[in-house]
């Protein structure tokens, strides 16, 4: 029988991946008892042990790129785990009503100073768009602007904004396009800093659910908040896009997409970085528009996030020394690590990124894709 650094390392074999190699992507390990808790954990042990510094690696998006590539948490995984998240799924609403503003205070609202830092200069926390960009502002802005040419923002129109952050697309349309902008919030320190940010602009931020809104909108956006929604409130959420939408109105669905349809996460992403999160499926997001929306177009440009993360990841590591002594040396190593890893999972095509433009009962004449 093989010892477990003797399994973990033919594992990691079939990738290029060395046990305390001189690569940039393999794994420098500092403390032995890594492999049992690894096979014994899964993902969690992987993430914990990191954070805890049990081992390194230089580049650890391309460890991840790696891994992700050969499909090796399938090797990795205790099924117990996944089987108690599958039950959790299956039999409770983790994205409930009730539960909706947890994943606010524990991700959102950990710093605003943590996001300034990271984020660029109008703090989108979303997938920049890098066709023509040359940094992360322009890319962005392109994204931004990608959105309001999509739904065909005009002056004077009025736009929901679910999952509004901190403000930055309510800020972008209404100084650009001349619109107003009512913009949703689970976080408390995304609505303090957002109701700041668009002072003086015909923006109102609201800190409440989404299945609470009853106005009616020329257009409804949603850029990444669909991933906190969950399989069971699909149906609820796309029936309160509808009622809020007046005749003719559009609705951009801005999504991290999954290639499989399942209804956990990965248990590590989980318990540290989003709660009660869920990656919707091709098949989740038809199933769930079928008969109520025309789907009239479908982006997928996934490969940009990878970019957006490693310009997150950039700024984060600069800007630390202002946050060390607030977060302290475990945050840095937990944080990293979701970045990194974040990254490479858009590099291996593992995770995609969707903007999708849905229209109640179509576009007439068709509707004319903007990229």
């Amino acid at each position: 029988m093989k010892s477990p650094e003797r399994f973990i390392q033919d594992i990691l074999a079939t990738t290029g991946i060395s046990l305390n190699g001189g690569n940039p992507w393999d794994i420098h390990v500092h403390n032995p008892a890594l492999y049992r808790r690894v096979l014994s954990e899964g993902s969690i042990g992987l993430g914990e042990s990191y954070m805890d510094g049990w081992w390194d690696s230089e580049k650890l998006d391309e460890f991840f790129y790696r891994i992700f590539i050969a499909e090796l948490h399938e090797y990795v995984e205790p099924k117990f785990q996944m089987l108690q998240q599958i039950f959790l799924a299956k039999f409770f609403n983790l994205q409930s009503k009730r539960k909706a503003f947890e994943v606010g205070e524990a991700h959102y609202d950990l710093g605003n100073d943590l996001f300034q830092i990271m984020l660029d200069p109008r703090m989108i926390y979303t997938c920049g768009y890098w066709k023509e960009a040359r940094d992360l502002e322009s890319a962005q802005i392109a994204k931004l602007d990608l959105v309001c040419r999509k739904i065909g923002l005009h002056p004077g129109q009025r736009v929901l904004d679910i999952g509004c952050g901190w403000g930055g697309f309510a800020k972008f349309a209404a100084e650009r396009y001349g619109v107003s902008v009512v913009g949703i919030t689970v976080s408390k320190e995304q609505a303090v800093l957002a109701r700041e940010k668009t002072k003086g602009l015909p923006i109102e931020i609201l800190l409440q659910d989404y299945r609470d809104v009853h106005e009616q909108f020329d257009h409804v956006i949603s850029l990444g908040m669909f991933e906190h929604v969950g399989e069971k409130n699909y149906g609820v959420y796309v029936k309160t896009i509808l009622r809020c939408l007046k005749p003719g109105g559009l609705f951009l669905l801005h999504t991290i997409g999954r290639n499989v349809s399942q209804s956990i996460i990965d248990p590590w992403t989980q318990k540290y970085i989003f709660p009660n999160g869920m990656l919707p499926s091709i098949q989740h997001i038809g199933k769930a528009i079928e008969g109520l929306f025309v789907m009239e177009d479908w982006h997928n440009f996934g490969v940009d996030y990878d970019r957006t993360l490693m310009a997150w990841h950039s700024r984060f590591s600069e800007g630390w020394p202002k946050l060390e002594k607030e977060y302290g040396k475990r945050f840095f190593r937990m944080w990293r690590y979701w970045l990194l890893s974040s990254a490479a999972s858009f590099r291996s095509r593992s995770n995609q990124l969707w903007q999708i433009v849905l229209s109640p009962k179509g576009v007439p004449g068709g509707y004319v894709s903007i990229r």
